[in-house]
C-alpha cells in the first residue's frame, strides 16, 4: 500500500512540476496562479495544497532539486587540477543539456532571479575559491574576478541554451575554462 501511495505522490509532484514549467514558458511566476497550475495538471487544488503551500513553494522545490544535483556533482571533484576543473564544468554542462528544457525555463526572464544568484553562490563556493588560491590573486581583487567569471559563465550557458546547444558540453566547457584561466588571449 505504501509503494502505491509513494508512486502516486511522485506522479502528482511530477505533473505539477511539468505544469508549472509549461506555464513559465509563457509568463512570469508572479502572473501564474495555483488554479492555472491545477487546471494544466488536471489535479484539484486541495491535492496541490497537500504537497505545496503555493506556486512559489513548488518553484522553490524544483530549484532546490537542481541545486542539490549540482552540489552533488561539484562535491565529487577536486578543483586544484585544471583537468578536473574542465571535467567538472563539462559534467555541469552535461547535466544542463540533459535537463535543458527545465534549465532554460528556470534561467529565463520568467524565472526567479534568486535561482541564478543561488547557482552563482554554489559555483563560487566550489570553483572560484580554489581557483583564486591557485592563481595567488589578491583577496580584494578575487571577489571581482570571481563575480565576473561566474556571472559571465551563467550568461554564456543561457545563450548556449537559447542557441539550441549548438556546441557540445565538452566544447562549451573548454571555452569557459580557457577564458577563466587565460582570458581573451586563449582564442587567438
Amino acid at each position: 500500500m505504501t509503494s502505491k501511495m509513494d508512486r502516486r505522490k511522485k506522479y502528482t509532484r511530477m505533473v505539477l512540476k511539468d505544469s508549472l514549467m509549461k506555464l513559465m514558458k509563457e509568463k512570469q511566476i508572479s502572473n501564474i496562479t495555483v488554479k492555472e497550475i491545477c487546471e494544466t495538471a488536471d489535479i484539484n487544488r486541495s491535492t496541490f495544497y497537500t504537497h505545496y503551500s503555493d506556486h512559489y513553494d513548488l518553484l522553490y522545490k524544483i530549484e532546490e532539486e537542481i541545486i542539490g544535483d549540482m552540489y552533488t556533482t561539484l562535491s565529487s571533484y577536486n578543483f586544484t587540477k585544471e583537468e578536473e576543473a574542465l571535467q567538472m564544468t563539462e559534467k555541469i554542462l552535461d547535466y544542463i543539456a540533459l535537463n535543458s528544457d527545465l534549465c532554460q525555463t528556470l534561467m529565463s526572464g520568467h524565472g526567479d532571479s534568486s535561482f541564478q544568484k543561488r547557482i552563482m553562490n554554489i559555483t563560487h563556493q566550489f570553483t572560484m575559491k580554489n581557483w583564486v588560491t591557485i592563481n595567488n590573486l589578491d583577496e580584494k581583487i578575487s571577489e571581482y574576478v570571481s563575480i565576473f567569471v561566474v556571472s559571465g559563465s551563467i550568461h554564456v550557458i543561457k545563450t548556449w541554451l537559447d542557441n539550441g546547444m549548438d556546441k557540445s558540453p565538452r566544447e562549451m566547457a573548454e571555452i569557459i575554462n580557457n577564458f577563466a584561466n587565460k582570458g581573451l588571449s586563449s582564442f587567438r
